[in-house]
């Protein structure tokens, strides 16, 4: 199985040491960072080296990711949630008070006409961001963008900037303290949500000064986002969908009075946001058993039976786009985007029902270089299922017994 991914960065060996003053974005600063070497020296392999991180209560398991081997356990106190750097290295833990920067100890660095790959052991860095009640992480235009729900802050991090041990931020907006998500785009503005501590209403287009360039209150209970293609920008609300495009803001209304779109799952080479749908707004813990498909050229929705119930953490994007979503009876269901038809259905665990408590433990779906991680916490259990790009989709390429029954689920590709 291949899994691998070739990044044309300088090679490094070091991890910054501290947080860097605010500074610009696009990495540019006045003096090097504070840097200082990993724990052990790094060691040169042959190839890319993927690695998973799964969070449980009271740490951060590390796996290699063709192997399943456990690589590390990283203890971490508190609630732990996870998200990609997105820049093949670094993974963010989200905890109480802040995002913190996780290495997970794997890399390519770029030579001339070819690359060379390392590994060294993983750790929690001393790079960290944001503040109080760390929530949605989104990588956009080569940037992330950090929403501190219990302070309203938007902080803009450059991903590329921590392979050369850089840890500068941009602050780019305090909002109200909300549960909220914002996106950074590579004209530095800023699409972020409105809200409060009570209520999601629209979202907001702010211009790099934070000048606001145009707001739309047609959003109710606004939550979750998506990138298209064409720049496209998706946020879910209780009666349907938000899309920005450039600087036009536009409703899209769901089929039903009360049609609740909010997890999705997008891709910025199709034009297609998979995304959750639930219909019952006097519902505790509604548990749909359809799913929408939102076309961004169109406006189009299209909501799509299924025969299973699913969670928020069920939603991904296979390796040309397909719709994949981790059911509640255990199996992979796969549509096509575009047709809605169901082209692959790979029962991978026993079945489950999603705890009322959305921070237990519950199966987990993550998708990388074409193939599905599923965890199953009651079983203690992860499955590396192929979707077709390198072998027979749904064929089981590896799977493990883990000694924690795990919570979240991410992973870099080295």
């Amino acid at each position: 199985m291949t899994m691998r991914r070739a990044l044309a960065i300088l090679s490094v060996t070091v991890l910054a040491a501290g947080c860097g003053t605010p500074g610009d974005p696009e990495g540019n600063q006045d003096s090097p960072p504070t840097t200082a070497p990993t724990a052990a020296a790094p060691t040169e392999q042959s190839s890319a080296t993927p690695r998973l991180a799964l969070s449980y209560d009271g740490g951060v398991l590390i796996l290699d990711a063709e192997t399943l081997d456990e690589v590390a356990d990283i203890p971490v106190e508190g609630f732990v949630r996870l998200n990609s750097a997105a820049n093949g290295r670094h993974v963010l833990v989200s905890q109480s008070n802040g995002f913190t920067v996780l290495d997970m100890g794997t890399w390519t660095g770029g030579h001339g006409d070819h690359n060379h790959y390392y590994t060294a052991d993983p750790q929690l860095t001393d790079i960290r961001f944001g503040g109080a009640e760390p929530g949605h992480v989104v990588a956009h235009d080569d940037r992330l963008t950090l929403f501190s729900d219990g302070t309203g802050a938007v902080d803009v991090v450059d991903p590329s900037g921590l392979l050369v041990g850089e840890g500068d931020v941009w602050h780019a907006a305090v909002r109200a303290p909300h549960h909220g998500v914002a996106v950074a785009r590579a004209d530095r503005s800023i699409v972020v949500s409105v809200g409060d501590e009570e209520t999601r209403s629209g979202v907001e287009i702010l211009d790099s000064t934070g000048k606001q360039i145009v707001s739309n209150d047609q959003c109710p209970g606004l939550h979750g986002e998506a990138a298209a293609a064409g720049g496209v920008l998706t946020f879910g609300c209780e009666d349907g969908i938000v899309l920005v495009r450039g600087n036009e803001i536009r409703k899209v209304e769901s089929p039903d009075p009360y049609g609740r779109i909010g997890n999705q799952s997008g891709g910025e080479a199709s034009p297609i946001v998979l995304g959750d749908y639930k219909t019952d707004p006097n519902a505790e813990h509604e548990r749909p058993q359809q799913f929408s498909l939102t076309d961004t050229a169109t406006g189009a929705i299209r909501i799509v039976p299924l025969n299973a119930s699913y969670s928020f953490r069920s939603l991904e994007r296979g390796p040309a786009g397909e719709a994949v979503i981790l059911g509640t009876d255990g199996a992979l269901h796969v549509f096509d985007p575009v047709t809605a038809e169901r082209v692959g259905h790979h029962p991978v665990i026993g079945a489950w029902t999603e705890p009322d408590e959305w921070q237990s433990p519950m199966p987990n779906l993550h998708v990388q270089s074409g193939i599905a991680y599923v965890s199953d916490p009651n079983a203690r259990r992860l499955v590396a299922v192929n979707l077709g790009e390198s072998g027979p989709a749904g064929s089981v390429v590896a799977e493990t017994a883990l000694d924690h029954p795990t919570i979240e689920l991410t992973g870099v590709e080295g």
